[in-house]
């Protein structure tokens, strides 16, 4: 066991944990944040994405000890007062989404690239979005709410 300080979607929590569980088993298992999907196990999904001290990262490889100190922001932290991000309100809007697995996966990396590049160009989009799997969706709508997300942030 270990002790880790972390600050998690603003909140400041310090916990005991086995130094080998990985971050995602941490957030879903002992912190009730299931919005952070599990689909691989491998880090070739993306359905694990979370932000890690600001820059995106899949959650299902790294050792949550090795966050101690860290900030993250899940999925749920998104959110402002109870209002969706821009980012979450323009994949409602553009249907980039259908099952819905990969989805809070692709809004953390999507939201990551805007912080980066203010205004991708299609391509760029779809580059950046090359460690997310979607099985459902084309992934037009996706692209779609994320230019539509960067011409709001």
């Amino acid at each position: 066991m270990i002790k880790i300080s972390i600050k998690i979607n603003g909140r400041k929590i310090s916990k005991e944990i086995p130094d080998n569980i990985l971050l995602s088993d941490l957030l879903r298992d002992s912190l009730g944040l299931t919005g952070t999907h599990v689909g691989c196990d491998t880090s070739q999904c993306g359905a694990c994405t979370i932000h890690l001290n600001k820059k995106s990262i899949k959650s299902c490889t790294i050792l949550a000890a090795d966050c101690d100190g860290a900030e993250i922001t899940t999925i749920e932290g998104l959110a402002n007062n109870g209002k969706m991000h821009p980012m979450q309100e323009a994949f409602k809007k553009h249907h980039g989404l259908q099952c819905g697995f990969c989805t809070p996966g692709m809004v953390m990396s999507a939201v990551d690239l805007l912080q980066k590049n203010k205004n991708p160009s299609e391509q760029e989009i779809r580059d950046w979005l090359e460690g997310n799997i979607c099985r459902c969706t084309g992934y037009q709508g996706i692209v779609a709410a994320v230019k539509d997300a960067a011409s709001k942030i």
